[in-house]
């Protein structure tokens, strides 16, 4: 198990913290969490505020090839994939490679990219619908903060299983008090969350061997 980022080619995003602020509502918080149209491309004060396809996962698509040698014919599993960007982009880095994805939002997959359509699946990162050991790589990318401690424990045991030792896992993350209350200001949808230590713990009882890297907003 290793700390290795894996999106240090991802363009960073422009954040108005101020305004996402005063969107820390319980209604903007609940519609948030049912991951529907408001969430993906209605206002920004709910979610993305227009998540469409620009292909800035096209140099982490790279790097993931790349980190694990992955070749034609490979499985690859985005576990919370949205609208399959990435699944499409690893796709075009890679021809060849038989890369899928799922989630639990039956608007995204409604959405997705042309491209991979037949190739997401709905459902949950700790229920995954796969068998043991079938895929040469997992990515879970900003997603387990969703569930409650507990879940996000058995959604890391799934990674394992489905790649045992070929995962990787980034999660929403913090250093610093003033970057803990950073997060708090800006992501709608967490329900648990934690220092790096606090997030190692949770591999560690999950009995992950896959790598892993934080998302910390500054």
């Amino acid at each position: 198990m290793a700390e290795v980022d894996l999106l240090t080619r991802l363009p960073k995003t422009q954040r108005n913290i101020e305004q996402r602020k005063e969107a820390q509502t319980p209604q903007n918080i609940a519609i948030a969490r049912e991951y529907g149209q408001q969430y993906f491309d209605g206002p920004r004060e709910v979610g993305y505020g227009g998540y469409r396809y620009d292909g800035r996962w096209v140099p982490v698509a790279e790097d993931i090839v790349r980190h694990f040698n992955l070749k034609p014919g490979d499985r690859v599993l985005d576990v919370g994939c949205a609208k399959g960007f990435l699944v499409k982009d690893l796709m075009k880095v890679c021809p060849g490679l038989e890369a899928f994805g799922l989630d639990i939002s039956e608007y995204a997959l409604m959405h997705c990219e042309p491209e991979v359509v037949g190739r997401l699946h709905r459902g949950s990162a700790d229920r995954l619908p796969f068998p043991d050991n079938s895929f040469s790589a997992v990515i879970s990318i900003n997603t387990l903060h969703n569930f409650e401690r507990a879940d996000a424990i058995r959604a890391v045991r799934e990674v394992e299983r489905l790649a045992p030792g070929r995962g990787f896992i980034q999660v929403d993350s913090y250093r610093t008090p003033g970057q803990r209350e950073l997060f708090l200001s800006w992501v709608l949808s967490a329900k648990f969350h934690n220092y790096p230590d606090g997030w190692r713990k949770v591999f560690a009882e999950a009995g992950y061997t896959g790598d892993y890297y934080w998302t910390i907003l500054d």
